[in-house]
């Protein structure tokens, strides 16, 4: 009887195995269908979430102060956001385009003179010898040095312009994301409920709900702690490049941005430009750049402490591998939800290591 009764079984477990596989095919199917479409999106969209996010506590107070009026709140952060693209942007490009200028009015000229290098650079280990040569004959000759490496400078070229079309593709995404971020502040409230209640299905829900206040918490932590300093880093060096004139101030603050990001010394960038500075400048003022640019190389970490929150700080490794892997995927604005985003899924992984459960509130010290 038993066996008779398994055996009759058998066929209704096959049918529920099968519509079950079906439903799950068919789901997965739909979810790619979906994310193919949106896929361009992805980084503006996943932007505009995270700005939201980080702003969300200085929109309801912004709110409180317009007498309770969202739109006019999110308005105005808007045009707060919108300003602070647009104006550093034009201003970098506008120092950049005329240091360029500049150059190749010089170039075209014959009044570009180049001092010789002093006999230690000579001695400096590795590139000492080949930088010697390579700058002395440039003192001497600048026209004939540029043509010997004329391959090279074209190659350059080409990548100043592919890279040039990039940071436009990436401030119109900025400008993009920023007017998204506008709407869904006014939405907050109920995308933070949505959230929650997807969040509860998956896991449950006092375990939803502790999930997305760490996600949250995570998310401000590191626009604040990693991105906001970085960005305060870049805009800091343009201003002190642009100061000194020195030629594509622009896009050596973009460079000082990136390496800002991925949790590198901007030193690195602002170094080299300290020491071009000693050779065409006073030595006073040569001397106030270099004192300027350590401040601002090393200024994270004062300013870090105090940005980012208590609790969830994230190794720098993490910061750097989705800072870079964000930028080949996605671009310039890949550069700032990469870094974003790993920093939120290693948080989440490292509650659920740590004891199965994500904990509320701030996730635990390490």
């Amino acid at each position: 009887m038993a066996t008779q009764s398994g055996t009759k079984a058998d066929p209704q477990f096959v049918n529920n195995a099968v519509a079950s596989f079906i439903r799950i095919a068919a789901l997965i199917v739909l979810v790619m269908a979906c994310f193919r479409f949106i896929q361009p999106f992805f980084g503006i969209v996943s932007w505009s979430v995270i700005l939201a996010t980080a702003l969300y506590p200085a929109h309801v107070s912004m709110t409180r102060r317009v007498g309770g009026r969202e739109k006019t709140s999110a308005a105005i952060f808007v045009l707060i956001g919108l300003a602070v693209i647009i104006l550093p942007t034009w201003f970098l490009a506008d120092s950049t385009f005329g240091g360029l200028k500049d150059i190749a009015e010089h170039l075209r000229d014959g009044s570009v003179q180049i001092a010789p290098p002093a006999a230690s650079v000579a001695e400096w280990p590795v590139i000492g010898s080949k930088l010697y040569e390579v700058w002395d004959a440039a003192a001497d000759n600048l026209e004939a040095t540029l043509n010997q490496f004329e391959p090279q400078l074209k190659a350059l070229s080409h990548t100043a312009v592919a890279f040039g079309g990039s940071a436009v593709i990436g401030v119109l995404q900025f400008i993009v994301s920023v007017i998204v971020a506008g709407v869904l502040l006014m939405a907050a409230d109920g995308g933070n409920r949505l959230t929650t209640k997807i969040a509860n299905n998956l896991i449950g829900p006092e375990r939803g709900a502790n999930l997305v206040n760490l996600c949250i918490q995570t998310v401000r932590s590191v626009f604040k702690g990693v991105l906001g300093i970085a960005f305060i880093q870049g805009v800091m060096a343009g201003i002190g490049m642009a100061v000194m004139g020195v030629p594509a101030a622009g896009l050596l603050a973009g460079a000082v941005l990136v390496v800002a990001i991925v949790q590198l010394p901007p030193i690195l960038v602002l170094g080299p430009v300290a020491v071009w500075v000693f050779s065409v400048a006073d030595p006073v003022p040569a001397t106030l750049f270099l004192i300027y640019s350590i401040v601002v190389s090393f200024g994270d970490a004062i300013l870090k402490p105090m940005l980012l929150g208590r609790g969830v700080d994230v190794p720098m490794l993490v910061i750097l591998i989705g800072a870079i892997g964000g930028a080949i995927s996605s671009g310039i604005i890949g550069l700032f939800v990469g870094a974003v985003i790993l920093a939120l899924g290693y948080k989440i992984l490292s509650a659920w290591v740590e004891d199965g459960t994500v904990p509320e509130g701030e996730a635990k010290e390490d």
